[in-house]
């Protein structure tokens, strides 16, 4: 069973700037740039039949283009334990409805979806249990704090299967969907 999600893609040119952001931080797992997207939808492992649906389904999605951007960052993490280093997308109407958009279409197609408040970001790094990061985060959060990319202009999205290799997870889009008017 494949692992799914639903995203919007990063343009290469903002993928490019997003990795200027990776460094400074021992232990943290850097995302290799073309893997860069903001998570929409986060299906997980689909029967072949829900997929197929997915795909048919999302294609009735109609939405105008919008424009992207890229405002801060931000460490997300369990209790103590940090778990991500992101880029934050700036709050943005068009963006929320068509993540509101995509996850009812997936629960429509019988994928139960984790019940939690949507918070548009890029991630940067990951961090497995017991990383040494020190004051590093601190800095890190310090030294860009300000960062702004974009605006680009959103006119699809694509739904995505993920797959693990001894290297990392690997990412291929199933299926893009355009945004047109």
């Amino acid at each position: 069973m494949p692992r799914l999600f639903i995203a919007l893609p990063i343009p290469e040119e903002i993928a490019d700037e997003l990795s200027t952001l990776q460094s400074g931080v021992p232990d943290a797992r850097w995302v290799p740039t073309e893997n860069f997207h903001v998570t929409l939808c986060f299906a997980g492992e689909v029967q072949a039949g829900a997929m197929h649906d997915l795909v048919e389904e999302l294609s009735d999605i109609a939405g105008p283009r919008f424009p992207v951007a890229m405002s801060g960052v931000e460490q997300f993490s369990s209790g103590k334990q940090p778990k991500a280093l992101v880029a934050l997308v700036a709050r943005n109407d068009r963006l929320d409805w068509l993540q509101q958009k995509v996850s009812t279409v997936a629960r429509n197609c019988g994928i139960a979806l984790e019940r939690r408040k949507f918070r548009p970001h890029v991630t940067l790094a990951r961090f497995s249990s017991g990383a040494e990061t020190g004051h590093h985060i601190a800095q890190f959060m310090a030294s860009h704090s300000t960062f702004q990319a974009g605006p680009w202009l959103a006119d699809h999205f694509a739904l995505y299967s993920s797959r693990q290799n001894r290297s990392g997870s690997v990412y291929r889009e199933e299926a893009a969907y355009d945004l047109a008017f």
